[in-house]
């Protein structure tokens, strides 16, 4: 294996000492922070159904069926032999992203996490079982399987989760994407985060601008501007949209504004989750102007393939509708006559109508 030979004639190495190699090994891929917990049931999971009954989920079913449900309960049965489950954190930060024009999430301005965290993960799992001399069973999951990814991170030492229901790091704030590996190994368990350290303070509940933050840690998805620009499908609601401002995918807001995040959040100098020029660069006049297959294309092994061509067209009329810029009323008129899809039209008719009022949009 390219990670290590194996240790003929050698002891297996006892928990102790094998969760000290995992933890080291996974920094040297390139982890941020690495913890370990035990696969026992989530305490919160009632807070979690109660999210679900009230439709706080939105369109976003694949969390609510009874099988997903169930798997969250108990992550033995993702997998049986499970003893361990290592949790790791790689920062995607990217500082003083510019304010105008066209604004994306900061993770999703680099490569794929979903291919760059697995392939990691997978090198650490060979790692253990060159160390063990024999296969682990395991499960590698990064935003893709039915666990609470954040609760056991917390379990793991990794942080608390914040107010704006992301993990924050007492070292290094919030901007972490998580990945987790379910081991049928036995390794030492961190001791958990459980401290709150957002005391009083309220900037991301009182900053978000479509007030989707709730009190109890959690959000209502279906107000949320990362949902209503990635995972929603279909018209956005017209109250919403002005709140949308001009985040073209995704949104940072709440993160942008957290003490902890002012204070100690560190630039990624990670070369696969650093900003790639074309995803940087990328307006919305551009996008809209595309053709979808063409955009579609281009947005390969990038996260913003996430919202299609068709939402992320959708997303680009509402940016220039709420910039009111009369230099784009060219690229909207022909998205509004020219366009495939009806909702784009919408969209697009709605930001004429911001510009210069509803009877140009005839």
């Amino acid at each position: 294996m390219e990670d290590g030979s194996p240790r003929s004639g050698s002891q297996t190495p006892a928990p102790d000492a094998l969760t000290l190699l995992l933890k080291q090994k996974a920094l040297e891929l390139g982890f941020d922070l690495v913890g370990v917990t035990s696969p026992d049931p989530p305490p919160h999971m009632e807070v979690y159904r109660a999210w679900i009954q009230a439709g706080r989920h939105g369109e976003m079913d694949y969390l609510s069926n009874e099988r997903a449900l169930s798997r969250r309960a108990d992550p033995r049965k993702l997998l049986p032999e499970c003893q361990s489950i290592l949790v790791v954190a790689s920062n995607y930060h990217t500082p003083n992203p510019p304010q105008e024009g066209s604004r994306i999430a900061s993770y999703a301005l680099g490569d794929d996490y979903h291919e760059v965290l697995p392939q990691r993960l997978r090198r650490l799992v060979s790692f253990l079982e060159s160390e063990l001399v024999g296969h682990v069973p395991h499960r590698i999951y990064t935003d893709t399987g039915p666990i609470l990814e954040r609760e056991l991170a917390a379990r793991a030492g990794l942080g608390w989760i914040g107010k704006n229901t992301c993990l924050i790091n007492p070292r290094r704030g919030s901007y972490f994407l998580l990945a987790e590996v379910l081991l049928g190994v036995e390794l030492v368990p961190d001791v958990p985060f459980t401290s709150d350290h957002c005391g009083s303070c309220r900037r991301c509940v009182d900053a978000c601008p479509t007030q989707c933050i709730l009190h109890d840690r959690t959000l209502d998805a279906t107000r949320c501007i990362s949902y209503l620009t990635i995972e929603h499908r279909g018209d956005i609601p017209i109250d919403l949209r002005p709140g949308i401002g001009n985040w073209l995918f995704g949104c940072d807001i709440c993160q942008e504004v957290c003490p902890w995040n002012l204070r100690f959040a560190q630039e990624c100098r990670d070369a696969d989750l650093r900003p790639r020029a074309e995803t940087q660069s990328l307006t919305s006049d551009a996008v809209l102007a595309s053709d979808p297959l063409t955009l579609q294309g281009a947005l390969r092994r990038s996260p913003l393939r996430r919202a299609k061509a068709s939402g992320l067209r959708r997303n680009a009329a509402i940016v220039l509708g709420n910039q009111a810029s009369p230099e784009s009323l060219p690229v909207l008129t022909q998205a509004l006559h020219n366009d495939e899809d009806p909702v784009v039209r919408e969209h697009a008719t709605w930001a004429i109508d911001q510009i210069v009022g509803g009877e140009a949009a005839d």
